[in-house]
């Protein structure tokens, strides 16, 4: 069974999030999309929230599960029987992010594979620091959110 792991603070869930999720769905068996909790950090939205707006979300695709996890990424993958991770890349900076923590998470954990899938241009934009920034000022974020999350914001 392939077993994938998308992980993020999803704080708030994009249309670009539901987009990479839902073009990893016909590659795996199971997805897991993983709201990871930095107990030193508070978020813009409640992880409880968050688990609501992705359940929300997802709630007719019976492949995906949502779980919110602590500690080490690779960790968490193995805790789920996970052998690889899903990772958006919309720019060349979020590729070499991306690029040196996939290298580490190898050095730490060789069995799981980091998969990176393309943003679609029309969400390259699409972030949720800029949406919570625009959320924060009291500004329509309607077009970057997905319609089912919009009442949980």
């Amino acid at each position: 069974m392939k077993i994938a792991l998308f992980p993020g603070s999803f704080d708030p869930v994009t249309k670009a999030h539901v987009d990479i999720v839902k073009r990893s769905i016909g590659l795996f068996d199971k997805i897991y999309i993983g709201i990871g909790v930095n107990s030193s950090k508070s978020g813009f939205l409640s992880v409880e929230t968050r688990e609501k707006m992705l359940r929300a979300v997802f709630e007719n695709e019976p492949k995906i599960h949502i779980v919110a996890y602590e500690g080490l990424t690779v960790n968490f993958c193995k805790s789920i029987g996970a052998d690889y991770m899903i990772r958006g890349i919309r720019t060349v900076s979020d590729f070499e992010y991306e690029k040196a923590i996939a290298q580490m998470n190898h050095s730490l954990v060789p069995e799981i594979e980091s998969i990176f899938i393309v943003s679609k241009p029309g969400y390259s934009s699409i972030s949720s620091t800029i949406v919570r920034e625009i959320m924060r000022y009291n500004g329509d974020v309607a077009q970057f959110i997905p319609k089912e999350a919009l009442a949980y914001l």
